[in-house]
């Protein structure tokens, strides 16, 4: 395997982990409450423009994008 395929294998592993940690970083939905984070909503917080779960959110689309491009290029380029 050439070393290109190597950086690559540890890029798709890198996202995958981020993509896990930053899923668990955000709140439910229903509950209020995220897994680690666990704060209390006020009206302030929710009327934030860059709120933590709009960023979460946005990095969690972006890193799914990177990891299917990486894991694409992975197969396609024996």
């Amino acid at each position: 395997m050439t070393i290109l395929k190597y950086i690559n294998i540890g890029l798709v592993v890198l996202s995958s982990i981020a993509l896990i940690v930053v899923v668990l970083f955000q709140s439910g939905k229903e509950s209020g409450m995220g897994a680690i984070t666990g704060k209390n909503e006020t009206y302030l917080s929710k009327s934030k423009f860059g709120s933590m779960d709009k960023v979460l959110a946005s990095a969690t689309k972006w890193i799914v994008l990177a990891w299917a491009v990486l894991t694409l290029t992975l197969h396609l380029f024996p």
